[in-house]
């Protein structure tokens, strides 16, 4: 007797769905839970806002425009930022 190729065929590839599934749990999904958090810091940004860049730079937020920001460095350095570089903001 011949087995079903069916039967055959779902036990040949449920290896790789469980391995898919994994893969999405442990990698996928926290990325994407991980950047929606930083999108949503970076459209929160307001004045008077501590700001750490990607490059390790320390700044105060002046004004946030839609791609920039404007912060200041010291009191008398002001900068524009590309929102993109932005890695975190600094809780007090």
């Amino acid at each position: 007797m011949q087995p079903h190729p069916q039967g055959n065929l779902l036990t040949s590839l449920l290896p790789l769905i469980v391995l898919f599934a994994i893969f999405y749990f442990l990698i996928i999904r926290p990325q994407q839970k991980q950047a929606k958090a930083h999108k949503e810091m970076l459209a929160s940004l307001k004045k008077g806002d501590k700001i750490i860049t990607s490059g390790g730079l320390m700044a105060e937020v002046v004004k946030a425009e839609e791609d920039y920001v404007k912060a200041k460095i010291n009191d008398e350095t002001v900068v524009r930022i590309a929102k993109e570089f932005i890695a975190k903001k600094q809780e007090a």
